[in-house]
C-alpha cells in the first residue's frame, strides 16, 4: 500500500462517516418506494450522488419511465462534468485517460472539494484512497438504512438529511477563511442559488440546472475578478 493511497484514505475518513450517516435516510426512502435493501445498495454503489439518487427514488416511487429517470440523472449530475474537467487540471501527468475515467466515477462534491485543497498534484493512488472509504460508507449506509426501515423515527431521518450540507460547509469554510477570492466566489454562488430559490420565474428551473448555472456563473465571476497569473500557475 503506497504512502499516497494511505494519505487519500485518511483524508476520506470524514467524508465516509458523513456519507454513512446521510445515506441512512436514502435507504429508508428506497424502502418506502418499494425497493429492497440489496437493490438500494446496488443503486448507491453504481450512482454516487445524493441528489441524483433521491430524485431517482422519487421517479421510481411515482412510476416514472426509464427515459424520465435517465434525463433526471443527466440534468442533476451534469455538474460533475464541470468538476471532473476542473479536477483534471490538478491530476498528475502520469494519470492515463482510463485512470481519469475511474477517478471521475467517484468524483462527488465533497471528494472534489478535498482533492482541490490537496497541496500536491493528485496521483492515482491518492484519488483511489480518497474515494474508497466514501464509496463504502455511502453504500453501507444505504443498505443498513433500508434494513432499519420504519424502525427509525421520522425526526431522526429528517435531521440526517441536513448532515450532508453541514459536512460540505465544514470543508469549504476553513478554506474560505484563508482565501478572500474563495470567500467571495462562495458568497456569489450562495446569492445566485438564493435567487433560484426565491425569485418566482426562476423557481421553476430544476435543481440540477440551477446548480450548473450557479456554478458556471460563480466560477466566471471568480475568473474575472481574481485572474491567476502565469507565474502563480507555475
Amino acid at each position: 500500500m503506497s504512502k499516497e493511497f494511505k494519505v487519500g484514505v485518511k483524508d476520506g475518513i470524514p467524508i465516509a462517516l458523513g456519507y454513512f450517516a446521510v445515506s441512512f435516510s436514502l435507504g429508508i426512502a428506497m424502502l418506502s418506494s418499494g425497493m429492497t435493501a440489496v437493490q438500494g445498495a446496488v443503486m448507491s454503489v453504481s450512482n454516487l450522488t445524493s441528489a441524483g439518487e433521491f430524485a431517482g427514488v422519487r421517479v421510481i416511487a411515482a412510476g416514472g419511465g426509464l427515459l424520465e429517470l435517465v434525463l433526471t440523472q443527466v440534468i442533476i449530475n451534469l455538474r460533475y462534468s464541470l468538476m471532473s474537467l476542473s479536477l483534471t487540471q490538478k491530476l498528475d501527468d502520469k494519470v492515463s485517460f482510463w485512470q481519469k475515467l475511474l477517478i471521475a466515477f467517484g468524483n462527488t462534491d465533497e471528494i472534489f472539494a478535498v482533492a482541490m485543497n490537496h497541496q500536491k498534484s493528485l496521483t492515482l493512488p491518492y484519488m483511489l484512497g480518497l474515494e474508497s472509504l466514501p464509496i463504502v460508507g455511502w453504500t453501507a449506509g444505504t443498505y443498513l438504512g433500508a434494513v432499519a426501515g420504519g424502525l427509525m423515527p421520522t425526526s431522526v431521518s429528517v435531521a440526517m438529511n441536513v448532515m450532508l450540507y453541514g459536512m460540505f460547509i465544514a470543508i469549504v469554510v476553513p478554506v474560505a477563511k484563508k482565501s478572500r477570492p474563495v470567500l467571495i466566489v462562495a458568497a456569489i454562488a450562495i446569492f445566485l442559488s438564493s435567487l433560484f430559490y426565491y425569485v418566482p420565474f426562476l423557481k421553476g428551473i430544476s435543481a440540477g440546472i440551477s446548480i450548473i448555472l450557479c456554478t458556471v456563473a460563480a466560477a466566471a465571476f471568480g475568473a474575472v475578478l481574481f485572474p491567476v497569473s502565469e507565474e502563480a500557475k507555475a
